[in-house]
């Protein structure tokens, strides 16, 4: 079976299989990946990938109205977690992405009518043939960074924004030979 060329252990194997590139519009799983890739700044998926279930517990399963109340306590508390990366900064910016997102929610009813309106509510479908030509960012992910830091986000340049896109399947990044690329 051909899939892509980043997913070479059992745990990225699975989640490409699954789950990457599979368009999302659940809301907290979109929260979930938003949070995640940019507690993957600097450090591998796999890193993230390995834990993930940690932080699914740590933050609560991904319920944004219960992380956006996290108190100094809270943050304290999570920072001595060695489940999940000890970045006060990333750690910070979850609760305050959390408040970010359900103002979005509020005012466009949805987080994810909003996030797939930077695409046209459809997925972009792209035909790389080879890793070299996947994009780490394009003009519409450095338009979802801009407005996202605009209303408050933190974590969420242009490269996490397309890391996002490719997660969540607002963009099919799968390679052509990839057997995904057409179930996608």
């Amino acid at each position: 079976m051909i899939r892509c060329g980043w997913a070479k252990n059992d745990l990225a194997i699975r989640y490409h299989d699954q789950e990457w590139g599979v368009p999302a519009h659940d809301e907290r799983r979109l929260f979930e990946f938003l949070i995640l890739e940019g507690a993957q700044a600097g450090l591998s998926w796999d890193t993230i990938l390995r834990k993930r279930e940690n932080y699914r517990a740590a933050f609560d399963n991904f319920e944004a109205e219960k992380i956006a109340v996290y108190d100094e306590k809270k943050l304290n508390e999570l920072l001595l977690n060695e489940g999940i990366i000890r970045n006060r900064l990333k750690i910070a910016s979850a609760v305050s992405n959390a408040r970010s997102f359900l103002k979005i929610k509020d005012e466009f009813a949805s987080f994810d009518s909003y996030i797939w309106s930077f695409v046209g509510g459809e997925p972009v479908v792209n035909n790389w043939k080879s890793l070299s030509e996947v994009p780490a960012k394009t003009s519409v992910s450095d338009a979802m960074s801009i407005d996202l830091k605009r209303r408050g986000f933190n974590f969420v340049g242009s490269t996490i924004c397309y890391a996002f896109m490719q997660a969540c399947g607002l963009v099919n990044d799968h390679l052509t030979g990839c057997f995904r690329h057409e179930q996608v």
